[in-house]
């Protein structure tokens, strides 16, 4: 066979096994695009939470004993001090800046009873004859907080987000009336005043106060959008006043509040949500 019979046999089997080869491919894929970052962690979320306040102390709140014949007063502790462990409630909007970092601005509440007692003792004046003596009955109290706080993110193992935080700000706390069991007694009447001394109630006392807190705890992945979080609060609100002085007192020349405590030290186990809006 010549060399051109044998080239033109070679290009006919060629172009008759194109179209099969074709036929065997597979068709062509277009990559996607992909216009900006994969995830964007930054935006709004809101919050609700219930605490638990494992332990809440009051300090050591004291009473002033008003002295007529000096017109001078005296400050005493109470002989017992304790606080009902009551939950709190809380609510907040924040920003996620990115994987680490967000802040919030919470609206905390929580409302407990002061359980003091003054043994019987002198503590009232002593205007001449009189001589008058006491026990405190019990007094609630309610704290309503607005903080500003900001949290370190540690990363995501498994859905869960340990965290750390730091909170300040501002507690609205106000005391109730509170009601003891009262004597005055005296060679002269007169000396007592002229009021009905065997019962009395002082005015509870209302102040802003300077607050701070300090958190830790996790974060679970519920669905993209929502998350539980389960967390510790240790918080401190400032000292303030508890009562005011009782009309006798008052009338006999006494002025101020009487009563006043040594802020609030609570250490919580708080549990919430944190819904995301974007």
């Amino acid at each position: 066979m010549s060399f051109a019979l044998r080239l033109a046999l070679a290009s006919l089997l060629m172009a008759s096994a194109a179209p099969a080869l074709a036929f065997d491919l597979p068709p062509p894929v277009d990559a996607p695009e992909i216009d900006g970052p994969i995830s964007d962690p930054a935006g709004w979320y809101f919050r609700g939470d219930i605490g638990y306040n494992i332990k809440l102390d009051a300090g050591d709140p004291t009473y002033r004993t008003f002295d007529a014949a000096t017109q001078t007063s005296t400050s005493s502790g109470f002989d017992k001090s304790r606080m009902d462990r009551d939950p709190a409630f809380s609510a907040g909007v924040g920003y996620q800046f990115n994987d680490f970092l967000r802040s919030d601005v919470t609206l905390d509440y929580f409302k407990s009873t002061h359980n003091g007692k003054s043994d019987w003792t002198k503590c009232t004046e002593t205007n001449e004859s009189a001589n008058g003596y006491c026990r405190y009955d019990s007094q609630s109290v309610s704290a309503l907080s607005t903080l500003a706080n900001a949290y370190v993110d540690l990363g995501t193992y498994w859905g869960m987000t340990p965290y750390a935080g730091a909170g300040a700000g501002v507690s609205y706390v106000k005391w109730s009336k509170v009601s003891g069991k009262r004597g005055c007694v005296a060679d002269d009447d007169s000396d007592c005043g002229g009021l009905d001394y065997s019962h009395s109630t002082e005015n509870g006392a209302d102040s802003w106060r300077f607050t701070y807190a300090l958190m830790a705890g996790a974060s679970y992945d519920i669905t993209d959008r929502m998350k539980l979080d389960l967390g510790y609060r240790f918080s401190q609100i400032g000292s303030g006043d508890m009562f005011s002085f009782n009309d006798h007192d008052e009338f006999n020349g006494a002025f101020g509040n009487r009563g006043e405590d040594d802020g609030f030290t609570r250490h919580e186990i708080r549990m919430g949500v944190r819904v995301t809006g974007w």
